[in-house]
Formats: C-alpha cells, sequence, structure tokens
C-alpha cells in the first residue's frame, strides 16, 4: 500500500486502515486512485489554510499538519467509485469537509479545555482561547466557501450538516432533560457530533461523481452509524490501560466528567446494586483526583473490567452491523465491501 495513504488513513494498529480495507488485488486498482486523490487533498488543504500569512497561517495549519486520519476524504472518494470516480468537485467536497473536521477540533478543544491534540498541545493551550475559537471559524467559513463552489445543493447540506454539529455539542454541553432517557440522549448526541459529517462525507461522494441518487441514502445511513461506532470504541479505549507508545492515562474522559456509555450504564446499574453505586462514587472527578494515581487508577481498572465495559463494545458492534445493513441497495463489488470492513475495523481498532 502506497505510504502517503498508509499516513492519510493512519497507523494506529500493526495492521493499517489502508492495509485492511485494500487487502486483495482485485481492489488495488480503486487503492490507487483513492491514493491519488488523498494527494491532491493535502496540496488543497495546504492552500486552503493559507490566509494572511505570519502566525494566522501557522495557527491555521498547526492541526493539519499535526497529522489526522483523513478518514472522512477517503469515504467520500469511496462512494465516489459507485459513479465517475475522484472528480474535482468531489475532492472540493472533501477539502470542505475535511477543514470542517478541523474547524471543529479547534472548537472542542477550547469546550473541553483539552491539553492535547494529535500528540501535540492543542492549540488553544498554545495560543489561548480567543485564538482557537477564531481559528476555528476562519476554517469554518473557508469551507463554507469551497462548498458554495458546487451549487445549492452543496451549501445546504453543509450547513445541515454544521446545524447537526453545533446542536450536537450544545445538547452534549446541556445535558439531557429531566424527562429524557440519558443513553438515548448520549447517543443522539454522538450521531450529531460525528454520525453526522462522515454521513455528509459519503453522500457528497456520490453526488458530485454523479453517482446513483438511489445510493445517497444508504450512504448516509451506513456513516452515521459507523460514527456512532467508532465513538463507542473510543469511550473503551478510554479507559484502556497505558501503554508504552502513548503513554496515555487511562479514563482521560472519565476523569474529566464526561458521562461516557459505560459510566451512564453503571449509573443504570447503580439504583439496583449498591457495589455499581459505590464504584460510581469512587469515578466521580473529584474522588479520582483526590484518591490519588494508585487508588484512581484502580478504580478506572474496576470500570473496565465491569459488565458494562462489555454491554458498551457489545452496542458500538451492533451500529457497525447496523451500518453495513444499510448497504444492502449498493451494487456488489469493490465499494460495498470495502465499506463493509471500514465497519469491520471500526470496531477492532484499539486506539
Amino acid at each position: 500500500m502506497p505510504s502517503s495513504l498508509r499516513r492519510a488513513t493512519g497507523r494506529s494498529t500493526p495492521l493499517s486502515l489502508a492495509d485492511r480495507l485494500f487487502s486483495t488485488g482485485e481492489d488495488r486498482r480503486t487503492a490507487r486512485v483513492i491514493e491519488a486523490g488523498i494527494e491532491e487533498l493535502e496540496a488543497r488543504l495546504a492552500l486552503e489554510t493559507t490566509f494572511t500569512g505570519g502566525l494566522v497561517d501557522v495557527v491555521s495549519r498547526y492541526l493539519l499538519e499535526a497529522g489526522g486520519k483523513r478518514v472522512r476524504p477517503v469515504l467520500a472518494f469511496l462512494t465516489a467509485q459507485l459513479g465517475d470516480g475522484i472528480t474535482d468537485e468531489v475532492i472540493t467536497a472533501a477539502t470542505s469537509i475535511e477543514l470542517t473536521h478541523l474547524a471543529s477540533l479547534y472548537h472542542d478543544d477550547v469546550m473541553d479545555d483539552a491539553d492535547q491534540r494529535r500528540g501535540v498541545p492543542s492549540a488553544q493551550k498554545v495560543w489561548g482561547n480567543s485564538v482557537a475559537i477564531l481559528t476555528g471559524d476562519l476554517l469554518f467559513a473557508r469551507a463554507s466557501a469551497l462548498l458554495a463552489r458546487l451549487g445549492e445543493r452543496a451549501i445546504r447540506l453543509q450547513a445541515d450538516t454544521f446545524e447537526r454539529l453545533c446542536l450536537g455539542q450544545l445538547n452534549e454541553t446541556i445535558g439531557p432533560a429531566p424527562e429524557a432517557d440519558p443513553v438515548e440522549h448520549y447517543i443522539a448526541v454522538l450521531a450529531d457530533k460525528t454520525g453526522s459529517l462522515i454521513s455528509a462525507s459519503a453522500q457528497l461522494g456520490v453526488i458530485f461523481s454523479n453517482g446513483d441518487a438511489r445510493y445517497e441514502q444508504p450512504v448516509r445511513d451506513f456513516g452515521e452509524k459507523v460514527g456512532i461506532a467508532f465513538q463507542l470504541v473510543d469511550d473503551v479505549i478510554d479507559i484502556a490501560p497505558s501503554d508504552e507508545e502513548t503513554g496515555k492515562t487511562p479514563g482521560t474522559d472519565v476523569r474529566a466528567g464526561v458521562a461516557t456509555l459505560p459510566v451512564l450504564y453503571l449509573r443504570e446499574q447503580a439504583a439496583s446494586d449498591k457495589t455499581a453505586a459505590a464504584l460510581l462514587e469512587r469515578l466521580s472527578p473529584e474522588a479520582l483526583e483526590a484518591d490519588g494515581a494508585a487508588a484512581s487508577g484502580e478504580a478506572i481498572r474496576m470500570l473496565r473490567e465491569n459488565a458494562v465495559t462489555r454491554r458498551t463494545i457489545d452496542e458500538a458492534r451492533r451500529y457497525a452491523r447496523e451500518a453495513v445493513e444499510a448497504l444492502a441497495p449498493l451494487p456488489e463489488g469493490t465499494v460495498k465491501k470495502t465499506l463493509t470492513r471500514f465497519a469491520d475495523t471500526v470496531v477492532e481498532r484499539t486506539s
């Protein structure tokens, strides 16, 4: 597999995402086409993050140059194979989607007061909240300008997606209403914050390759469900043991007070189980901070080994299965097979 596609899709496991998706001889032509698309995408991203020069460009390119899997453009380029392939319009749409994703990262890090992103200090830690927020706004504006070249339909799709991104973040911040089911609320947040952009990527690939309109809804459904599965696996990875490569502290989200799905399931269990209630109390951010490294690490380990974590994995696999089932209307061939592999890879990953 060409090295730049490996870089673009990440090397978080010994067998890269690219190797998993394009592992057989018959798929190599598609892999080479997507490789060429990624090369063009990287050039376009460098161009579209050039503004006034100086510090503005440094900050705008900061997270871009820190890496990233480019999952959303890869999906757009893959679904474009259902039509005329990777047209210039598809590359423009994919560039806009990746800029939108980058912009959301700048804003997310401010919201979460994150210390790091993609292995480097977060932009808001380096330059402060105002610079990080304005940089995100700038990238959103450039993403919108790009899609405006593609016509009204592209603009509407981008606006709907941006609305969902904002609603997802807002609903996560506000939390569920008293009468709402916390788990259902959480899944809806994931669908908006993560699923919507992946869904839009897949649809744009079909639209701007002149693919059959009948394929748009299936790939949209696939993207949303696989996005939810991706985030649920992230919830499990968050409490996984640290390793020498990442050096991460297990339970970063839990320590920050984020109610991930294992924690939400534990809350349900705690209503009738004293042991679960005691563990839940130990997992409060205040208790984890007060208990010290050894005791807090033990509490995270207990959560990891609790049945709620297995239940979260099962739920991620269910969404991945539903994502694959949504692909039924697609023709048999490399695209359908590769999307299926992608869903499988999402729930198998360990980082």
